[in-house]
């Protein structure tokens, strides 16, 4: 969603960011996210497994050692064998993952054991600790008998959910001693009393060296494999038990979960950074993507420092460098989907577009009830766009939307159909000067793929009246209306005009029952030959008779029916009409040629051509007395669909005239694109040809181009003979206008074409 969207329509955002950020550090506290956390460690260990040191042997009390040697617990006699063994072979230090704290039933045994402790020297045995109200002690630990000849590594774990130890601690002191863990012994790092350190689980189990108990007593290993190596002797049977869960591998037994330990301790000290920083991380992202307000750049944020949490953490543990990712991806996830409801949830609200709030938008804002009101109409919207190629009509509003924000960059304006917008202002301000100024801003055409245009622009400005915003939106657009109708920049609404308003919103609603009533006729408008001085043709024009308010202004219906899309009944009747009556004046013996307004819309409908062709042929009129005018804005959209449309019906036979020519875009390689038979010069043009130089060297101008090139010119609004003379001196083809004749029913054209052959006959 745009910034200018946002502003109207996202509230309170920074409350938003401070209630997730609360329910963030609840999240991370209470560790809320520990199973999706263990989850994504253990798809990012996949990425960088590397193997063991092979320094530490894992020599287990497997199957096979409890089928050679006896059942479990073995008698102390074959620990002592054991330990002698693994000395003569030069194991470097034996660590024995055993529980060696209950005396056996014979003493000679435990004697045996101690004994070969102390031969050896460089046994560690397991101990468990437990934590009370007297501190931390020894519960489960070695005979004191042991304890002498033996130093003690604690195996004391805590396992998750899964039964998986992600930490192991350094040490522990108990008795004012600091005793370390087997995994930190066995590695030859300390640290700090209770401080815990992660296990890097992308060292691969299965590439540390394991042998079997039974293989080691009767012999088959030789000094070669465990000299000089650190041993650790452990069950690995589910006959005797100690099974945990090893994370990324499955099912594993206690011992392995500590030599891993101890290989991550080799490669370096882990740094475990928390969940503190990626909670930052994802707070200061969230905090950017409300400060932005375009969709494209908050779902840059939100992607990019998704993907940053999700794949960093991967690099920094290949390097020994932990943190806790889950905290930060709620935060994100939490203010993502947040603007994400919410922008579906304005969608309804929003131009699709421009992405600027829409009118529904506007009468939605309850704030703007004690506001003014102003709206602004784009005249020619519906031209401009019509000529514009695919994705101008953006490109037209950024430009419009950037000129009416002059001198109030941070007003909200609202976009309505049809080139409306609108805005609130603070009804104390003055209004007069900045709408005038803003009306100068548009004088200046704008340009849009390389093309300028003109922009006819009219301000109404409602003050407030108590009414609903639904109510004096319509009043502030009939405001606007009047100010383009009576020439003015911008105007007040005049209550009186309310009636008024409400009929022009219902307008559109009545025009197709007026068409099937019959309050919608044509009026014909002559054209005269200006080499034969002879009637020509006629100029088929739409009136409505409003059986209340009278006659209706065809600029007011057929511009209506146009920018709402309910142009094509409207066509359809007029085109019956003056088919049928170009047939019936041609079946006369006459040579007449009828003309008829064709809406660009309908350029774009592919059954149009087989309905006007059924048409002429029911009515028995040939194509080539048929002319359909479009005027030059529309012509233009020549540039796909239309073109291939005006192309189809020159095929047919139908001429095409281009009307008010010289308003829009004009140009010489759009004369050569359009493939059009006749011109028809703007009556703004030519009224003021006897008295204005310039509009009579551009009405000469453009009468030698059109023939030069083939185009037959009419000269439309001649009102005055002086005017009917000028033409003929510059060899215009046709004139229309009051001075010709002033638009009639069809049974006074056909008087005054039969009355002009009789005289011609004559």
């Amino acid at each position: 969603m745009s910034k200018r969207s946002d502003q109207g329509l996202e509230r309170k955002p920074w409350k938003l960011l401070l209630w997730t950020a609360l329910a963030g550090l609840v999240f991370g506290l209470i560790g809320f996210g520990d199973i999706f956390e263990d989850w994504l460690r253990v798809a990012r260990n996949s990425f960088h497994m590397h193997q063991a040191s092979r320094q530490i042997v894992f020599v287990a009390i497997d199957d096979k050692a409890l089928h050679e040697i006896g059942n479990w617990p073995w008698q102390r006699k074959i620990d002592a064998q054991l330990t002698d063994r693994l000395t003569a072979l030069g194991a470097k230090r034996i660590f024995f993952d055993i529980n060696f704290s209950f005396p056996s039933s014979d003493r000679r045994q435990d004697e045996a054991f101690a004994s070969a402790l102390d031969r050896s020297g460089r046994v560690t045995l397991a101990a468990r600790a437990r934590t009370g109200l007297q501190g931390t002690v020894i519960n489960d630990g070695p005979l004191p008998m042991f304890t002498r000849h033996a130093s003690v590594g604690l195996i004391s774990v805590q396992y998750n959910y899964q039964n998986a130890a992600w930490h192991l601690p350094y040490a522990l002191k108990m008795g004012g001693k600091l005793v370390p863990s087997l995994a930190s012994a066995i590695a030859g790092v300390g640290g700090p009393d209770g401080q815990s350190f992660p296990v890097d689980y992308s060292i691969q189990p299965s590439t540390i060296p394991q042998y079997s108990a039974a293989d080691v007593l009767t012999g088959k290993i030789s000094a070669k494999i465990l000299a000089g190596r650190d041993v650790v002797v452990g069950t690995a049977t589910d006959a005797v038990g100690d099974q945990v869960f090893v994370p990324g591998y499955g099912r594993g037994f206690g011992s392995q979960v500590h030599i891993i330990g101890a290989e991550t301790l080799k490669q370096g000290r882990p740094l475990d950074l928390g969940w503190l920083p990626a909670f930052v991380v994802g707070l200061a992202a969230a905090a950017a993507m409300l400060l932005r307000r375009r969709l494209a750049e908050r779902w840059a944020i939100s992607t990019s420092t998704f993907a940053f949490l999700l794949v960093a953490p991967g690099f920094m543990e290949a390097r020994l460098i932990f943190a806790n990712v889950t905290p930060g991806l709620f935060v994100l996830l939490t203010v993502a989907s947040a603007l994400g409801w919410r922008r579906y949830r304005t969608r309804g609200l929003v131009n699709q577009v421009s992405n600027l709030p829409n009118l529904n938008a506007l009468r939605a804002n309850r704030q703007g009830r004690s506001q003014a009101l102003v709206a602004a109409r784009i005249l020619n919207y519906e031209e401009i766009v019509a000529a514009l190629p695919p994705n101008g009509e953006r490109h037209l509003i950024d430009q419009i939307v950037s000129r009416l924000n002059v001198g109030s960059p941070g007003r909200v304006l609202y976009q309505g159909d049809g080139g409306i917008f609108a805005w609130f202002e603070d009804p104390r301000q003055p209004f007069g000067n900045h709408l005038e100024a803003l009306y100068a801003l548009f004088r200046n055409p704008a340009r849009v793929a390389g093309l300028s245009m003109d922009l006819t622009i009219a301000f109404g400005v409602e003050v407030g009246s108590g009414r609903s915003i639904h109510n004096r939106l319509a009043s502030a657009l009939v405001a606007a209306e009047e100010a383009a109708h009576d020439g003015l920049k911008w105007k007040y609404h005049d209550p009186e005009t309310l009636e008024n308003a409400s009929w022009k919103l219902s307008m559109l609603s009545q025009l197709d029952e007026a068409i099937d009533r019959g309050e919608v006729w044509v009026a014909y408008q002559p054209k005269l030959d200006l080499a034969s001085r002879r009637i020509v043709g006629a100029e088929a024009l739409a009136r409505w008779t409003h059986p209340e308010k009278g006659p209706i202004a065809a600029s007011e219906f057929v511009a209506a029916a146009e920018q709402h899309n309910r142009i094509g009944k409207l066509t359809d009747f007029v085109l019956e009409k003056a088919v049928g009556a170009a047939a019936e004046i041609n079946r006369r013996g006459v040579d007449f040629e009828m003309a008829v307004n064709l809406s660009a819309r309908l350029l774009a409908d592919k059954g149009f051509t087989l309905r006007l062709s059924a048409l002429l042929a029911r009515h028995g009129l040939a194509p080539g007395h048929l002319t359909l005018e479009l005027t030059e804005t529309a012509a233009l959209t020549g540039s796909g669909e239309g073109l291939d449309m005006i192309t189809r019906l020159r095929d047919l036979g139908v001429n095409i005239a281009i009307d008010d020519y010289g308003t829009g875009l004009s140009t010489l390689d759009y004369l050569k694109k359009i493939p059009a038979n006749e011109i028809k010069i703007d009556q703004s043009f030519v009224k003021g040809i006897v008295d204005n130089r310039s509009d009579r060297l551009m009405v000469q101008s453009t009468i030698g181009l059109a023939h030069s090139l083939g185009r037959k010119v009419v000269a439309e609004g001649v009102e005055h003979r002086d005017i009917l003379d000028l033409l003929i001196e510059m060899s215009c083809d046709v004139a229309q206008g009051f001075a010709i004749g002033r638009p009639m029913s069809l049974e006074s054209l056909t008087r005054r074409v039969s009355s002009e052959r009789k005289r011609t006959a004559a």
